[in-house]
């Protein structure tokens, strides 16, 4: 099979035909607007486009970028010994290292690459690996990493151990799956078991002085620095974030798609305390960045009445289900989330470097916690 690879620097560059071909923006992720809104506000970060061409015609897109990484952020999250870590860090000399990722940085889930139906799979997947390949080699940087597939994808994406990539599992997506009988958060809280149901009616009490609201675009122009302050607060907070998004993003993603993105502020005192985000991508409702005041989250129960919200937002919505995203494992399962598996696949561009880190990559421990079982 003759396939061809080309890569674009903006989105704007790509000719609409591919985008036609792939029938993909039908799927909110892979749509040309919500890529332009990255690209626009995060100008800090190299964006490139792969798309795998056959005849001319586009039979496969994946999404990437170039970012910097400090090592240290990295290696703190990972199950190793002090001295192995003492020896990795050294190995990049402490310093920050350029890392291309092979899907949506800011997005947990598999959002990165999109194969056309009825193409062979493992061949135009290969391809995209070899334009992966292609890529960086002409560009100064140290790492690949290629995220974020669901086990039914494993079968097709394992090839790229014959590139020399090791395989490692990421903290899993948590996902709530809603019953169509869910009219209201009332109908969803009668399915819990007790102690469940009142933690979720123990959230709503303490965070009842909190005066939250919808955002309409003028709101996120508004607020905008007093997001990206709560958004920071969150980063500092988080045990591993690859990149900061500048939230001028929400701007954009606001006015390309309306009610379909969410923003939700919280005031305490009308002073902006937190928020939430999401984007509902066809039955699915995914929860994007959210941002705390932690100083007020015990006393006001500010990120369960947000976890509370994303329940309440997925009804109204009318979705099959509320993707959490990652971290937080165990608060998110007593909400009845369940752990989808993530798998990514990493590889240094230089071949003994490469050889040495393997091990490390390949016997990453992935925190664990207690799965809740909340549903009668």
């Amino acid at each position: 099979m003759d396939l061809n690879s080309e890569v674009y620097k903006a989105v704007d560059k790509i000719p609409q035909r591919y985008w036609e071909s792939l029938n993909c923006p039908s799927n909110i992720y892979y749509s040309p607007e919500f890529l332009r809104a990255f690209e626009l506000s995060n100008t800090d970060i190299d964006f490139n486009y792969i798309f795998i061409l056959k005849n001319d015609e586009a039979v496969a897109f994946a999404n990437t970028q170039i970012v910097t990484v400090g090592v240290e952020t990295i290696t703190k999250n990972i199950k190793m010994s002090s001295k192995i870590r003492q020896i990795v860090n050294s190995m990049f000399c402490n310093n920050s290292i350029k890392v291309l990722f092979c899907g949506n940085v800011f997005l947990s889930g598999e959002y990165g690459t999109f194969l056309k139906d009825g193409e062979p799979k493992i061949e135009t997947f290969k391809a995209i690996a070899k334009a992966v390949k292609k890529l960086y080699r002409c560009k100064r940087l140290h790492t690949i990493f290629v995220k974020d597939f669901e086990d039914e994808s494993l079968y097709i994406t394992d090839h790229l151990k014959s590139f020399d990539y090791a395989s490692m599992h990421v903290e899993p997506n948590m996902i709530i799956s809603l019953k169509a009988e869910w009219q209201s958060f009332e109908d969803y809280t009668e399915a819990l078991k007790s102690k469940y149901r009142v933690k979720a009616n123990r959230a709503d009490t303490k965070s009842n002085h909190l005066d939250a609201k919808i955002f309409t675009e003028e709101d996120i122009i508004c607020h905008k620095d007093g997001l990206q302050a709560l958004y920071q607060n969150t980063i500092d907070n988080a045990d591993f974030n690859a990149q900061i998004l500048n939230l001028d993003t929400y701007i954009h993603l606001k006015n390309t798609f309306k009610d379909k993105f969410i923003v939700k502020g919280y005031f305490l005192e009308s002073k902006l305390v937190g928020f939430l985000s999401a984007m509902q991508n066809d039955t699915h409702l995914d929860a994007h960045f959210i941002g705390i005041d932690y100083s007020k989250n015990k006393e006001y129960a500010i990120y369960p009445r947000i976890l509370n919200d994303y329940v309440r937002l997925g009804i109204k919505t009318k979705s099959t289900q509320i993707n959490l995203g990652r971290t937080a494992s165990e608060i998110k399962s007593t909400l009845g989330a369940q752990p989808k598996t993530l798998t990514c696949y990493c590889k240094h561009k230089h071949y003994l470097l490469n050889q040495i880190l393997k091990p490390f990559i390949k016997n990453v421990q992935i925190k664990s916690f207690k799965e809740h079982r909340p549903f009668k």
